[in-house]
């Protein structure tokens, strides 16, 4: 059942409020399921964070068995969270399909931009095509490490000059997608928190296994598992605690 702030009602929330109500939810209430398919709803919500050039490297794969989540409990080390939950959703990051997915913001260019001669089309109709033709397999693209290199060495001269973008190893490109599958988490995070409903997001797992369970492809990343559930009061373990505001916010204002 969706509830409101007290927990009893369908209201959905404000952004504002489902940021303070979402907590990092230890124990779930094992008598109050929650229907897959508001947890599938906030998952298409996930699916529209901001993500780097839209390539929406990420896969979300989401556990409603209870024989599965049993198997998974102990790959994310007994935690509470993991054995008390309704549901698991596993967040992977899938750097290896960058081709598929510049294709197809290339065709949906296309779609927007019906083929014609390059003296016809416009200047953002041929630079969009030049980014994910030509500057994403560029971005993307590496050999056994030696292809990074070679770029990062041409940053680290091109550099000296002017202002360029400097992420371009394999390992940079990493971080960027699991940056990227982080704010689809998020979004899907504070999408239950609007819906009265929990989750708890888990980085203490074995991520091997869990590939294993899943039978994910080699090329697949545990970016994280986020359980799922209607808290129990015990289930939030205390008030939430965070350091000074005024230790984290630095203005710029000269």
């Amino acid at each position: 059942m969706v509830q409101d702030n007290n927990g009893t009602g369908p209201d959905e929330k404000t952004v504002g409020q489902a940021i303070h109500y979402r907590r990092s939810v230890r124990v779930y209430d094992p008598d109050q399921p929650i229907d897959p398919a508001e947890v599938r709803s906030c998952l298409a919500l996930a699916a529209l964070a901001p993500n780097s050039s839209n390539m929406q490297l990420w896969e979300f794969y989401h556990i409603t068995a209870q024989d599965t989540i049993a198997k998974m409990a102990p790959l994310c080390f007994n935690q509470n969270a993991a054995r008390t939950a309704d549901q698991l959703v596993v967040f992977v990051v899938r750097k290896d399909l960058w081709r598929q997915r510049a294709k197809a913001n290339l065709d949906m260019i296309n779609k927007l931009y019906p083929q014609r001669p390059q003296s016809e089309q416009s200047r953002r109709e041929r630079v969009i095509r030049l980014y994910y033709s030509k500057l994403m397999p560029h971005i993307y693209f590496d050999f056994l490490g030696f292809y990074g290199l070679l770029k990062y060495l041409m940053i680290l001269v091109t550099g000296l000059f002017k202002p360029i973008y400097r992420e371009v190893r394999a390992k940079d490109m990493r971080v960027v997608v699991h940056k990227t599958c982080a704010l689809a988490a998020q979004n899907f995070m504070l999408s239950m928190a609007a819906k009265g409903y929990d989750t708890c997001p888990m980085e203490g797992v074995d991520t091997w296994r869990v590939k294993k369970l899943l039978d994910l492809p080699r090329g697949a990343e545990i970016n994280m598992i986020v359980s799922c559930g209607v808290r129990k009061p015990e289930g939030v373990y205390g008030e939430r605690f965070r350091v000074p505001f005024e230790e984290v916010y630095k203005s710029v204002d000269t």
